[in-house]
């Protein structure tokens, strides 16, 4: 009997779903363009499509339908969100303008920030206060919360975030303003207390704030989204993909959507966890490039790295500390304005430049001919032969190459170069982009990030991903089967996960046990009820601890991890250990004789998701694989064009075996074998390239 799982996957060019039946293997994928102004239009086609083509009606569907999105991460870059409104203790307004002082740049005169999530014209300050230990100093009054609701409804906002000095420690103030502000106002109410309970006020309110500003854009979304499954005879809930790693109720999720906002690039790099399991490697590199951004995540040990803070629009892509830092759990990796979509243009110094600006799926890029007249990344690639126009998405989305060739010789004319020169230049300036961001991501996380193999998926990731392993000298680049779609896949292969803090500062020596396990009781419970929301037993959860530790006296602290129980599992001696350990290994030394302080406790509570193993098991070759034609194709500037041969990827069978160059083709991606590789066709379907000749030397 079938057993269909569905995956949805927002992005901010191409809409991705993937049906999969757990008990025969058998996959189903299909890709539509994003609907941005009404997402719910784009995921409805493609689902309704995908249906069609497996012959699947929606009442067959009974499992949960497992939803990432990049709406939360594009609305914050964009601007897109809610009108929201802030309340902050009284003197504390302007917390979001003066941020925490740091300058990411100490030399630019002309240094700039992303403005607040909310302006300070919606930012409104109540009378109250609780100490550093949690006493209430001052209970805000009725009056007082009166007027600021008056002042919230005379703004006309459509939510409201919260966020009190020391309200980590204690949170009933803000608790009793939000009762108070939602039977006043109706609109939704999120608290620093439920979002981000942990010390150092300016990151605390930013996460509020953003949480705050995109509750309108996921709340009605999610609301629809369900209306119409429910219309139409789905018989599954809907769970949503977190930043973590981990998938939660939607209902959990429109309450908290900050957590959402790395959703489909977690999904991407869950998937290739899966992938290295499979592979047996511990270290593997995440290539994920689609037609707004690419992405990269190392897979370290077979898992995706974690971190428990990240930033979210950032003002300048290489510049830590230029945009929103987010106090949210979130799948370590760096993602920059880098995709198919991405613009060209000649800059104030007679210079090539290649995104973060996007075309995304309105207009898109111009050879889409919706009106676009920049190019974009998709157009040199039209240009330069890597993609077939007439085969693009199956030829359901046919390209017109004489519009690409258009937008691009605006660019050459202000380069002085010709077109085929300029579409080169295009290509390797964004491999270049992709290939500096993700050093840059290795050595914020201090790792050599040079010759770990690449998997590269996306709908652009296939074509570039030769070209930007070379760069990182990887000499292996894996080409799963429906690449373009694997972040979708990846929420089916997702743990039902939420992780939790509590910022409660002490020196380890001195933690009162009991009040320890009374703040660990607190998050225990509440993992159990955001995991039941998700449908899973109390039985099946599984706790996992963790902690935010520092030498006394200093301002920043390691997150170290100490065991799994109902209780918590460490003695004192443990934690210090595991912190000078992971100490030693970040700075390369231990300071002995001096206490240590535990910041923050960490809660990651999971259960795991049944196991699912698509059908991708090929029959063996039986001859050399034979192409469907040839494709002239250029790989470099002042190299003449070649004639690669195509292949279908259908048609190739376990041990095929060819070198490059040549492209692969599927329906929703091309995967491009520069000059130099070879491929050989895995037992699953997989293409393996590797590297025949290193830089420098001839092919």
């Amino acid at each position: 009997m079938a057993d269909w799982r569905l995956a949805v996957d927002i992005g901010g060019t191409f809409t991705d779903v993937v049906l999969l039946d757990a008990a025969s293997g058998r996959i189903v994928v299909d890709k539509t363009l994003t609907t941005p102004n009404a997402p719910l239009d784009g995921v409805r086609s493609g689902v309704t499509q995908l249906l069609a083509k497996a012959g699947v009606s929606p009442s067959d569907i009974t499992a949960p339908i497992v939803h990432a999105t990049t709406l939360i991460t594009n609305a914050l870059i964009e601007g897109k969100t809610g009108r929201a409104g802030l309340v902050a203790t009284k003197g504390f307004g302007d917390t979001l303008l003066i941020r925490d002082e740091h300058r990411y740049d100490m030399y630019d005169l002309q240094i700039e920030f992303p403005a607040p999530p909310i302006p300070r014209d919606r930012t409104f300050e109540l009378r109250e206060r609780v100490t550093a230990s949690g006493e209430v100093l001052i209970d805000p009054t009725e009056a007082d919360m009166a007027a600021v609701a008056a002042d919230l409804a005379l703004a006309k906002v459509e939510s409201i975030g919260i966020c009190f000095l020391n309200s980590y420690v204690n949170g009933a103030t803000e608790a009793k303003v939000a009762d108070f502000l939602r039977g006043e106002l109706g609109v939704p109410v999120c608290i620093s207390s439920e979002i981000s309970p942990q010390i150092r006020e300016y990151p605390r309110m930013t996460t509020t704030a953003c949480n705050a500003a995109t509750m309108p854009v996921i709340g009605p979304y999610l609301d629809e989204l369900q209306k119409w499954l429910t219309a139409v005879g789905f018989g599954g809930s809907v769970l949503m993909m977190l930043s973590n790693g981990g998938v939660v109720s939607a209902d959990d999720a429109a309450k908290g959507p900050i957590r959402l906002v790395e959703s489909g690039p977690a999904a991407g790099a869950l998937a290739g966890s899966w992938f290295a399991r499979r592979m047996g490697v511990d270290r593997l590199l995440c290539f994920d490039m689609g037609g707004t951004t690419a992405k990269a995540c190392l897979i370290e040990n077979g898992e995706p790295e974690l971190t428990t803070s990240f930033e979210v629009a950032r003002a300048y892509r290489f510049k830590k500390g230029s945009g929103y830092p987010v106090s949210v759990p979130s799948v370590d990796l760096v993602e920059i304005g880098a995709g198919g979509g991405s613009l060209a243009r000649v800059d104030q110094f007679g210079l090539l430049k290649v995104g973060p600006e996007s075309a995304g799926a309105d207009p898109g890029p111009a050879s889409y001919g919706r009106g676009g007249l920049v190019p974009a990344v998709t157009d040199a690639d039209v240009v330069l032969g890597l993609l077939d126009p007439a085969a693009f998405l199956g030829g359901d989305m046919a390209l017109d190459a004489s519009l690409a060739e258009a937008a691009i010789d605006e660019v050459a004319n202000g380069l002085s170069l010709d077109r085929i020169d300029t579409a080169v230049g295009i290509h390797e300036v964004v491999n270049q982009n992709m290939a500096a961001a993700a050093s840059m991501h290795g050595v914020e996380m201090g790792v050599d990030l040079r010759g770990i193999p690449l998997i590269a998926f996306g709908g652009a990731g296939p074509v570039h991903a030769c070209g930007v392993a070379e760069l990182l000298e990887a000499d292996t680049v894996v080409f799963p089967v429906n690449a373009s779609v694997l972040s979708a896949f990846g929420t089916l292969v997702s743990p039902v996960r939420i992780d939790l803090a509590r910022s409660w500062p002490g020196l380890i020596d001195k933690i009162d046990a009991a009040a320890r396990d009374t703040l660990l009781d607190d998050l225990r419970s509440e993992g159990r009820r955001v995991l039941q929301a998700a449908g899973v037993p109390a039985r099946d959860v599984v706790f996992r601890y963790g902690v935010d530790v520092r030498y006394s006296g200093q301002g920043n602290e390691i997150t170290i991890w100490v065991g799994e129980g109902e209780v918590w599992p460490a003695a004192d001696a443990d934690v210090r250990s595991g912190f000078e350990s992971e100490y030693r290994r970040i700075y390369g030394m231990a300071i002995p004789d001096v206490q240590v302080e535990v910041i923050t406790w960490r809660l990651s509570a999971t259960a795991t998701t049944s196991v699912v193993e698509p059908d991708t098991s090929l029959a063996a070759s039986t001859g050399p694989p034979k192409p469907t034609g040839t494709r002239s194709m250029v790989f470099g500037r002042g190299v003449s064009a070649v004639a690669a041969p195509v292949y279908e990827r259908a048609n190739l069978r376990a041990g095929d075996s060819f070198d490059g160059p040549a492209v692969v083709e599927e329906r929703e991606t091309t995967s491009v074998i520069r000059p130099g590789w070879s491929v050989e066709v895995s037992v699953d379907g997989s293409l393996l390239a590797t590297r025949r000749t290193k830089k420098g030397e001839q092919t």
